[in-house]
């Protein structure tokens, strides 16, 4: 299997790997939204190239790769983009397009310059895009953050309890049935023939003395991840929506190198729900939204319908009850405060509509509330899938660790 490493590179700020700066970069990166306001009236709006010149600056500062006096220059000039520290910025960020880091946004007006996400265009104004490359390195990173020296599973599939034969054995055997493939455990099949004896100093081999060596058999897998960008998953002081996209990266990043036969979608559920793909997930915000859990299973399902898998699975990371329903017309019910009966409901008869299609759901609860255990204990249930009770520090290991020791049972 192809792997892909990437290094920490030690130099001068000319020389500086852009992978290493992107390293640096990461957690600002995945920020819910650069610390805008989520009431702004503009919730889908994205970070901004001054957002991106930022963070740079603030790495550089915070890495020592700029000397006092030029630190002391940007900030003594009346516009800190047009002093030294301005100029490095500019170019490092040329440099990430150039390495395919980074590209401008899409619909972007002209007027940003032949340097791309550097160019001359207001920075205020021009956005920019993570591309593939850039996610791929924000998903290893992450994923090496979260399961450090836990280990990994098998490469390549998930083990089940189902058993069948082929040529990676796992010690057990079976009496040859007919279509198996012809592994023979040569030992075993000649003591069923000895024990019948010897017939003129012959062993006489018959089809019910074969037996064959068993191999495990590996599932493919489609999952979709479920994430909660309520208003909630950034209150009490505490920003949930970074973890829970970091997670969903590193997910991806999993998959992609280890579950190949597996696929992985994303949905972000709020008033609403919709698909988002995996290059505009790092890049997502929260916004003044509500939590609407069953317009999030609903789409979740349709999407899982589509594919042709042993198992299927929804993993729902949230933070909150569910408070709103889209009504048979369009409109949105909303009640945030307890748990409406007409919202449980239709959340649960989606609940229900999972079950009935074999999908199980994992819950993943970032807060502890009693009526949240109650109702997230009550989901697991009806799925036979699995609760925890998390926090934005431990998700990433309890997600991923969740994913690979994952078992299920197929009857023959």
């Amino acid at each position: 299997m192809p792997i892909t490493r990437y290094s920490r590179y030690e130099g001068t700020l000319d020389d500086l790997d852009m992978g290493e700066l992107m390293r640096m970069l990461q957690d600002r990166l995945l920020e819910s939204g650069f610390g805008r306001d989520p009431f702004d009236p503009d919730p889908d709006a994205r970070p901004t190239l001054e957002d991106l010149y930022q963070a740079i600056a603030e790495a550089l500062v915070s890495n020592d790769l700029i000397d006092e006096q030029t630190l002391s220059e940007a900030l003594d000039a009346e516009n800190w983009m047009d002093s030294e520290l301005g100029r490095m910025v500019r170019e490092l960020a040329q440099r990430l397009e150039r390495e395919g880091f980074l590209r401008p946004g899409e619909g972007e007006e002209p007027g940003m310059g032949e340097g791309g996400v550097a160019g001359t265009g207001d920075p205020g104004r021009s956005t920019f895009e993570l591309t593939d490359k850039a996610i791929d390195f924000l998903g290893y990173r992450t994923l090496k953050d979260v399961l450090g020296a836990s280990g990994s599973s098998t490469v390549g599939a998930h083990d089940t309890d189902r058993r069948t034969t082929g040529v990676e054995t796992t010690g057990e055997t079976k009496p040859y049935s007919f279509g198996d493939v012809l592994n023979l455990d040569v030992g075993e099949t000649f003591k069923n023939a000895a024990r019948r004896g010897f017939e003129q100093g012959r062993l006489q081999l018959e089809e019910a003395d074969l037996m064959v060596a068993q191999s495990e058999y590996h599932s493919s897998c489609a999952t979709v991840v479920m994430l909660d960008c309520s208003h909630s998953m950034i209150l009490y002081g505490e920003d949930r929506f970074t973890p829970a996209k970091r997670v969903a990266l590193a997910l991806a990043h999993m998959i992609r190198t280890q579950y190949r036969g597996d696929s992985i979608r994303f949905v972000l559920f709020h008033d609403s729900a919709e698909e988002v793909p995996l290059n505009r997930l790092a890049l997502s915000q929260v916004g003044p939204y509500h939590t609407n859990t069953a317009e999030g299973l609903r789409l979740a399902q349709k999407l899982l319908a589509r594919q042709r898998k042993d198992m299927k699975q929804i993993v729902m990371i949230t933070d909150g009850k569910p408070s709103a329903i889209t009504l048979p017309g369009g409109r949105i019910y909303k009640n945030a405060y307890g748990l409406d009966p007409l919202v449980l409901g239709e959340t649960l008869r989606e609940v229900g509509a999972c079950r009935r299609h074999g999908i199980q759901v994992n819950t993943f609860m970032l807060a502890r509330e009693p009526e949240l255990i109650a109702f997230v204990q009550r989901v697991s249930a009806m799925t036979r899938g699995k609760a925890y009770f998390t926090t934005p520090a431990t998700i990433g290991r309890y997600v991923l660790q969740d994913f690979q020791s994952r078992r299920t049972k197929l009857v023959n």
